[in-house]
């Protein structure tokens, strides 16, 4: 019988963890949705309120490392428990990284409001919106031991990076064109960047969550198809914010 009541505490603290991991995960998805549509929108007061609530995801990254650390402390598992939890402490660290980079995507929302408005701003929506459905879908994995699923969105990674190569090449030829519009042109690149970066914290939340569930590593590199590490030192960030 007190086998049996370890064995349901243990459960207990694995359902917290998880329940943790998806709070996490579904702030971060809501940030970077709310950092795209401030910034169509042009809504400096949502951004504003995007920054602040960055710290949200600061206390539940702290929250699920303590479980994590306590539970191992505790418990002393051994195999697929003890897998789980170690890729709970590289899961929420790709969250943490998420909402990163939806308050450097508000941070340069501010900035951009006080410019002319350009037309390139309306491809960045249906990034997020794939950036977003990755992160559900990923987590959706996760928590139902899913690993056809996480291949799945492991392998979408490639259409943000697709995106991101034909808005970077558009973006390019615009400042060309207009080199009055360079500065914004270069804001808008670095926020289409951290869109595609979110994509690549997905994609690391799918391997890992692979691993947990299957016991070994995808066999094969993950696919990339951002072009633009050539034209890289042209940009130069002009506002002092991190990517």
């Amino acid at each position: 019988m007190t086998g049996t009541r370890i064995i349901e505490s243990f459960d207990k603290e694995l359902n917290r963890l998880r329940a943790t991991l998806s709070e996490m995960a579904g702030l971060a998805e809501t940030q970077l949705a709310q950092a795209v549509h401030a910034l169509v929108t042009r809504d400096n007061d949502l951004a504003e309120q995007i920054i602040a609530n960055d710290e949200k995801i600061d206390q539940l990254e702290f929250k699920a490392e303590k479980l994590a650390i306590e539970i191992i402390a505790r418990r002393s598992p051994f195999a697929d428990d003890l897998r789980e939890l170690v890729a709970s402490l590289k899961i929420t660290n790709s969250l943490e990284r998420i909402g990163d980079y939806a308050k450097s995507i508000a941070k340069r929302t501010r900035i951009m409001t006080e410019e002319s408005p350009i037309r390139q701003v309306s491809v960045l929506p249906e990034m997020a919106n794939f950036a977003q459905q990755m992160i559900l879908d990923v987590m959706d994995a996760y928590i139902n031991r899913d690993s056809a699923k996480a291949i799945d969105v492991w392998a979408r990674d490639t259409r943000i990076d697709s995106l991101y190569n034909s808005l970077f090449r558009e973006l390019l030829t615009y400042m060309l064109e207009k080199p009055q519009l360079i500065t914004v042109c270069t804001h808008l690149l670095f926020i289409a960047k951290n869109i595609e970066r979110i994509g690549d914290q997905a994609t690391n939340i799918a391997e890992v969550t692979y691993y947990v569930i299957e016991g070994r590593h995808m066999s094969d590199d993950r696919p990339k198809l951002d072009e633009t590490a050539s034209a890289r030192p042209l940009l130069n960030d002009q506002s002092g914010n991190s990517q």
